[in-house]
């Protein structure tokens, strides 16, 4: 096999074999295949698009490319939760708990934000102690004897799909579909758990900016799950403006506990409930009604929450923290955006609003930026939301008023204003591959 011959096969538009897909990422994994090669295959791939069975055959690939975690020695079925990033999306610390409370069990790994889009891992490091590198026993351990662990991700997991981004981010071939399904449900699959729920964000804060877009990608990754023997379903939620009102690390993680308390925003609170209904379903049989009650009752009941705090103290963290959210370190400067002129907040541009708590030292925008967990921003308006002069907007936090300037005028310029309310737009568009 020549790669040239492979390039020039898709350049024509004609599909590759699955032995073909096989050699291919292994040679690139190996370093045989250059990557002035491997672009210009991703480039005809984005032209030419992929076959059912050729994204299969990648993702797959891919996912062989490394290590496949085996969770069969952890007890009960094991539910895995996807989203694809965005502004103030702490669901992972509200759905996995809840999902551990009904009887599923999430053996999770994540990773780090990047730019505008936060991180799970990010936010479980803003507790004291919290360890997110644990060793295979460990990590199996703590979701036996909590029900749940989240880890950061391997260094061996899915090596194609790290070099794969790191190419196709430097050569304008991010936004393909089969490139992007192929990428998530690969890390999906390696992670060993036996159903996958994707929560795939549509608007301004989201990579796929409009809900067709998004369903496309869902149908495409629901299909590759199913086709590895996954249960699988899919999510579109809405990312037109952040969920809930905090974001940061800290601060998120402090508004994901008031989510547990049966106290958090109504829009973060029913997303969370939508999306665990969905993992409780494929962990555990039960039907959708029957899911959305069980989820509902480890909320308000409080079993999810005794769920997180057994996890953060299996992980080394100071599970007080989670009974005492106060007890978190924020950022000792606060400074509130006013509103200068009046009428309805008609529309948010998410991406600005994370990019301005990513100034305030929330986010990174190069990989090996440091964070200050207390920073980032609480919300005071949303989208809908009439304001008045002087009314506070919003609340920067940040330990370096220096940042504060910059960040107020990116807050400012990702709020659009008009005299007639906005129509209400739904938190989830659909779900994709419903299974009963």
């Amino acid at each position: 096999m020549r790669m040239v011959d492979l390039i020039e096969k898709k350049k024509e538009g004609e599909a590759l074999t699955e032995e073909e897909i096989r050699e291919m990422i292994s040679g690139y994994v190996s370093g045989s295949i250059p990557d002035y090669q491997m672009s210009a295959m991703l480039m005809a791939i984005c032209f030419r698009g992929m076959s059912e069975q050729e994204t299969v055959a990648l993702t797959l690939a891919m996912r062989d490319s490394g290590d496949v975690m085996d969770l069969s020695e952890i007890p009960g079925t094991k539910v895995d939760k996807h989203s694809t990033g965005g502004v103030g999306d702490k669901t992972t610390l509200i759905v996995a708990p809840i999902t551990a409370a009904c009887g599923g069990r999430v053996a999770k790994m994540s990773g780090r934000g990047l730019g505008h889009t936060g991180g799970t891992i990010d936010k479980l490091e803003s507790i004291p102690g919290f360890r997110t590198g644990l060793s295979r026993e460990e990590f199996f351990q703590v979701v036996k004897e909590a029900g749940l662990a989240v880890v950061g991700q391997t260094g061996n997991l899915v090596p194609a799909d790290k070099k794969l981004y790191a190419l196709r981010d430097v050569t304008a071939t991010v936004g393909c579909i089969p490139l992007i399904a192929s990428s998530i449900m690969s890390k999906k699959l390696a992670g060993g758990s036996d159903a996958i729920v994707l929560d795939v964000k549509t608007g301004s804060g989201a990579f796929m900016k409009t809900p067709e877009a998004a369903a496309e990608l869902a149908a495409e990754m629901v299909r590759i799950g199913r086709m590895a023997g996954r249960r699988t379903e899919a999510l579109i939620t809405n990312m037109d403006l952040p969920l809930g009102y905090a974001v940061g690390n800290a601060l998120e993680v402090q508004e994901a506990v008031s989510v547990l308390q049966g106290e958090g925003p109504a829009d973060l609170t029913e997303v969370c409930l939508q999306l665990a209904s969905r993992m409780v379903a494929l962990s555990t049989g039960r039907g959708e009604a029957e899911s959305r009650q069980a989820a509902e009752e480890a909320m308000y009941g409080g079993a999810a929450l005794e769920r997180l705090a057994a996890m953060v103290k299996a992980q080394g963290g100071d599970p007080e923290v989670i009974y005492h959210p106060e007890r978190l370190k924020i950022a000792p400067i606060a400074h509130e955006v006013r509103a200068t002129r009046k009428g309805y907040i008609c529309r948010m541009d998410t991406e600005g609003i994370g990019i301005s708590s990513m100034l305030l030292g929330a986010g990174r925008a190069k990989k090996e930026d440091a964070l200050d967990y207390g920073a980032g921003l609480i919300l005071q308006k949303k989208t809908g939301d009439r304001v008045e002069p002087g009314e506070v907007l919003a609340v920067l936090y940040t330990s370096d008023g220096s940042l504060v300037p910059a960040a107020e005028t990116r807050f400012l310029e990702s709020l659009f204003f008009s005299e007639e309310m906005p129509a209400e737009e739904p938190l989830v568009y659909r779900r994709v591959g419903g299974v009963r």
